[in-house]
């Protein structure tokens, strides 16, 4: 369980702070080739995390670009692997919460003589119950992924053995009990999460 919450929260993180930032950008700017870009992040956001889960094994693979690192089989490959399913979730929507801003907005502020930094955080606050719901839909989908850690994992118990994939493990095995056990604990986990992520939604207001 710990190191479920590991492995998503520290992919959960990274994911945020590169996607936020990203995200806002997108959203305030115009520029040639934006809408390529969004269309790449709406499909990243659509990508089968076992096609993910199968790029990061290949890169991390000892015949892969990243293979020096040796991570395949740990932790740090799982959270590569969730940091790229979260992060187009995290950008894309962020995107459109920015995007959806009343641009009345941002007349106002450039009015007040705002610089660009002070432009883009006053639209980014604007925007907080949108990038918030972002982070929930990120950690949802990371949460529940099963098929990219366990390619990148292995399934290793007590090392990248994480509650998705002992549930598979256990339903292959026939222990079904123990396998919904271990899934009714995700779902209340989730529940979990996500009710401190509402919760701090609703101080933002």
């Amino acid at each position: 369980m710990a190191l479920t919450f590991r492995v998503t929260g520290i992919a959960l993180l990274l994911a945020t702070i590169v996607g936020v930032p990203i995200g806002a950008a997108l959203g305030l700017a115009r520029f040639p080739g934006r809408r390529l870009v969004t269309l790449v992040l709406y499909t990243g956001m659509g990508l089968p995390p076992v096609v993910v889960g199968l790029f990061v094994y290949v890169a991390f693979s000892r015949s892969g670009p990243l293979g020096d690192l040796g991570w395949l089989f740990t932790p740090a490959a799982m959270i590569a692997a969730q940091t790229i399913i979260a992060f187009p979730l995290v950008a894309a929507l962020t995107m459109s919460a920015v995007d959806g801003v009343d641009r009345d907005l941002r007349l106002q502020v450039r009015a007040l003589g705002a610089t660009r930094w002070q432009l883009a955080w006053t639209v980014l606050r604007e925007a907080r119950i949108g990038v918030t719901a972002a982070i929930v839909a990120a950690f949802g989908g990371i949460i529940s992924e099963v098929g990219a850690v366990m390619l990148v994992g292995g399934n290793i118990e007590g090392q990248t053995r994480v509650l998705t994939t002992a549930i598979m493990l256990y339903a292959r095995q026939g222990d079904f009990a123990l396998a919904m056990a271990l899934g009714l604990i995700l779902i209340a986990l989730a529940l979990a999460a996500n009710a401190v992520l509402l919760q701090l939604q609703g101080r933002s207001r």
